[in-house]
């Protein structure tokens, strides 16, 4: 299964979020910037995750995008289901075999279980190391930078509300 370039920005962004500093609004020119994507194709993206209660965005000066607290822990399958949209992996309406096919059906499956292992993951779990020292050196240094990681700090937040693992 493959995501749009679409969906993944909108994750990538995500992530960007889920490390800043508590209380850090970023815009979305920095984080096009910083991810090296189009802020047009960027800006969509965002505005779709904000609609879905993810990320909260405010207006003006002191404006910019943070992510939500259900943005932490919400699991990344619910997420992905909500940019790329509901639909048929293949489309079979003008296809001769219809109704005498068991592609779709297959297909229908691989994708519900591409899903299903998305739905065990949150976002805290991608911004884990190895990639959140790397995210935190995209967020510290001039755009671009990709120099060497810094130590993770405790920014995710909770871990998809599961219980902390003991040590």
């Amino acid at each position: 299964m493959q995501v749009s370039r679409f969906t993944d920005l909108g994750l990538r962004a995500l992530m960007m979020l889920a490390t800043a500093e508590s209380g850090t609004r970023m815009t979305t020119a920095e984080l096009a910037l910083r991810l090296e994507a189009s802020e047009t194709h960027l800006a969509k993206a965002i505005s779709r995750l904000s609609g879905t209660g993810v990320i909260a965005s405010r207006r003006g000066r002191t404006g910019g995008l943070t992510l939500t607290d259900e943005g932490r822990t919400r699991p990344i399958g619910s997420i992905v289901r909500e940019l790329e949209g509901v639909g048929a992996v293949v489309d079979c309406s003008t296809c001769p075999l219809r109704g005498n096919c068991r592609l779709k059906s297959v297909l229908d499956r691989a994708e519900q279980a591409f899903l299903a292992v998305l739905d065990e993951v949150c976002l805290s779990d991608l911004v884990d190391s190895p990639t959140g020292p790397v995210l935190l050196t995209l967020l510290s240094g001039p755009p671009g930078d990709r120099g060497p990681a810094a130590p993770l700090t405790e920014r995710a937040g909770p871990d998809c509300g599961r219980p902390a693992a003991a040590s």
